[in-house]
């Protein structure tokens, strides 16, 4: 039986032990983390020659991880955040590792703090509706039918809130508190474990008021707001179906409008986000309402919204003076599977 390296060691107690049980996080977040490593394993085994129980720290130099993040970006054409991700997985195990054996990563952790997180180059990546496209879309569903009218409220606080998709499906009657002044006070829980609280404007904290009224359940302080035929909490694939099935309507009843291949439930945080610095909401207040780790996080919707002023511009360039055109390349996925030189724990 061949012995396993030390990192190996190290990195299945990091995804199978601390990130869930020391950290507490969420499942999505360990799969990424350990796909991220399997792809690695794999560049290592089929680039460089070094089977997976032969990958240790020392293997893990800064010209390899260079070569890898690179062979990443040009070699299997990942976006900028989808490398950022990767990198991320690689940044939090060396500090992890670091932390419990000085001596043996603290080359491994001086080599990827030295590696840059790239800029993302323009807001292509992230969708969103412009001022008129929202009130287009929040005015699709149907208010007189009990589906639509559920609808209409969670897409309205979708968007008055900037919430994730799974902050506002574990939405419960509880986390909502309604003020003297008609303002809704929310309670939310994001990310990480962590949880922010925000005041709603007045129309979408009356329409809460009223949703939850509608359904009986005021003093039910357990209940999820949003429910569905067969669950008491609406799931967040039941929210994306929803949300893709008026994105749908809107793109048929609007020629011209909704330019965007794809929307989803976060293309509404996006559209918070911009229509706040829009309004000339400032960048910290953003970042707090929206509960971004990070305040690079919500600069990136500055340069979202000029992008808008940019479209208008290049609108009425190719009006007057024509043969204006941007080329789109698209991305291709890469893939995680490898043979037999995988370990299980990275399955």
């Amino acid at each position: 039986m061949k012995k396993v390296s030390a990192l190996l060691v190290m990195l299945e107690n990091w995804l199978t032990e601390y990130l869930p049980d020391q950290e507490g996080r969420r499942a999505n977040t360990i799969k990424s983390y350990r796909d991220s490593w399997r792809i690695l394993i794999r560049f290592m085994y089929e680039r460089k020659g070094v089977p997976a129980d032969r990958v240790d720290f020392k293997v893990l130099d800064y010209a390899t991880l260079t070569e890898f993040f690179d062979w990443l970006k040009d070699g299997q054409k990942c976006s900028t955040s989808t490398r950022n991700s990767r990198l991320a997985a690689v940044m939090k195990f060396s500090e992890y590792a670091q932390n419990r054996d000085l001596d043996a990563a603290s080359c491994f952790r001086a080599a990827c703090v030295k590696l840059p997180y790239k800029r993302l180059s323009d807001a292509k990546e992230r969708s969103y509706f412009t001022q008129a496209e929202i009130k287009i879309f929040l005015s699709l569903p149907n208010a007189k039918d009990k589906t639509g009218y559920r609808d209409q409220v969670v897409l309205s606080i979708l968007y008055a809130s900037g919430m994730r998709a799974g902050e506002i499906c574990a939405l419960t009657v509880g986390d909502a508190s309604f003020l003297p002044d008609g303002r809704a006070s929310v309670l939310i829980h994001g990310k990480g474990g962590k949880s922010r609280r925000i005041k709603l404007s007045e129309k979408p904290s009356a329409m809460l008021k009223k949703f939850i009224s509608y359904r009986r359940i005021s003093n039910q302080r357990e209940r999820h707001v949003f429910s569905t035929q067969r669950n008491e909490m609406m799931s967040t694939s039941a929210l994306e179906e929803l949300f893709a099935k008026y994105v749908k309507r809107a793109k048929e009843q609007n020629k011209g409008l909704f330019p965007e291949d794809t929307y989803t439930p976060h293309s509404m945080r996006h559209t918070t986000a911009v229509h706040m610095v829009e309004a000339g909401v400032p960048l910290l207040v953003i970042k707090q309402f929206l509960g971004h780790a990070h305040l690079s996080t919500t600069e990136i919707y500055a340069k979202m919204s000029q992008s808008t002023v940019n479209e208008k511009l290049k609108g009425w360039d190719e009006e007057y003076w024509h043969d204006q055109y941007i080329d789109s390349l698209e991305e291709a996925s890469v893939n995680i599977n490898s043979p037999g030189n995988i370990p299980d724990f990275l399955r």
